[in-house]
């Protein structure tokens, strides 16, 4: 072998070695080497450890063994860190606090007020039922961290069923028909409301009836709606309006988000049924008028996948079931 090579190889495999005895040195050597550098005499340092000064300098001298580097410089008077004592004290400290707080950590993480929990949604739910949802989450639970994602219920469901996210607030699809992996738990169903532009009920383009929408003033106006993929059961539920009232519905405008959908009806480019919590999204030019007569339902809910016993998550199940009993929270709700 060449000589070079085999010098490299060697300083590699003793490198190995040394990294290898650091990471599986005592944490008990670690507190002894703080209660000497924090004390700087091995005599009181024993006494606070509850131990005599002959093993702990034993410890001290084993360390500084297996790191390759003198911790102490030491006298018959006098105990001092070395330069390299003193860099290494605020790390082994932090090691040591570190470890001093897991068995509180690993209480925090068993009972779900610790941790982390990733909650992907639809856009209807950012003005319903998603804002109370976190809002007391976070309240209860500070320590916890919180991720969120908008995203249109097929990819949410999607993602769940890939691992990716937690819990996800979705329109359940035609029939609320999961895949057996996932649990779904209903959560919020709301009226829907026509988004109008202004315009067009100022200069009577809309006639309204009572400070109402009959169906009849709906048939053949353009509207805008989620693209059937993305959405089906909210695109179904309003096509099936149409259809159950003797019209077609005229889609000019697809969008994947509530707010793009509202920002196109501010622009006059048509009309859209929305659930009734989207008052809360105010937006200039845009009306939100009640539909006459007994106007569709949207339901929206929470999905998991089944078997995920994560305890952040049985938190959040926990507080999603108490807002089912206090529905006048919500807006837009109609109950259960």
């Amino acid at each position: 072998m060449n000589k070079e090579l085999s010098k490299h190889s060697e300083i590699y495999y003793f490198s190995r070695i040394k990294t290898y005895e650091i990471l599986n040195m005592d944490i008990r050597q670690l507190r002894h080497f703080a209660a000497v550098a924090n004390t700087l005499h091995f005599g009181q340092a024993a006494e606070n450890l509850g131990m005599t000064q002959p093993p702990l300098s034993q410890s001290i001298l084993a360390l500084e063994r297996e790191i390759g580097a003198p911790l102490f410089m030491r006298t018959k008077r006098s105990v001092a860190l070395t330069p390299f004592g003193a860099q290494f004290l605020p790390h082994t400290q932090a090691v040591l606090d570190a470890v001093d707080a897991l068995p509180e950590t690993a209480r925090q993480l068993r009972d779900g007020t610790a941790g982390h929990l990733a909650i992907s949604f639809v856009s209807t739910a950012d003005y319903s039922i998603l804002p109370a949802l976190v809002r007391r989450y976070a309240a209860l639970y500070p320590n916890v961290e919180i991720s969120l994602t908008e995203a249109t219920s097929n990819v949410q469901i999607a993602a769940l069923l890939d691992g990716k996210f937690n819990v996800g607030l979705v329109i359940p699809p035609p029939n609320a028909v999961f895949p057996e992996a996932l649990s779904y738990l209903p959560l919020l169903t709301e009226k829907l409301v026509a988004a109008v532009p202004d315009g067009w009920i100022n200069e009577g383009r809309l006639s309204l009836s009572g400070g109402r929408l009959a169906p009849q003033a709906l048939a053949g106006a353009p509207l805008i709606l989620f693209p059937r993929q993305s959405a089906p059961a909210f695109h179904d539920l309003v096509t099936g309006y149409y259809a159950a009232h003797g019209s077609a519905a005229r889609i000019v405008q697809e969008a994947i988000q509530m707010q793009t959908i509202i920002s196109l009806v501010s622009a006059g480019m048509g009309i859209a049924l929305v659930p009734a919590s989207l008052r809360n999204l105010a937006r200039t030019g845009v009306s939100y008028v009640d539909l006459d007569g007994t106007a569709p339902v949207l339901e929206t809910g929470i999905v998991w996948r089944s078997g995920d016993t994560t305890p952040t998550i049985a938190r959040f199940l926990d507080i999603a079931r108490e807002l089912i009993a206090t529905t006048a929270e919500l807006p837009g709700s109609v109950g259960q």
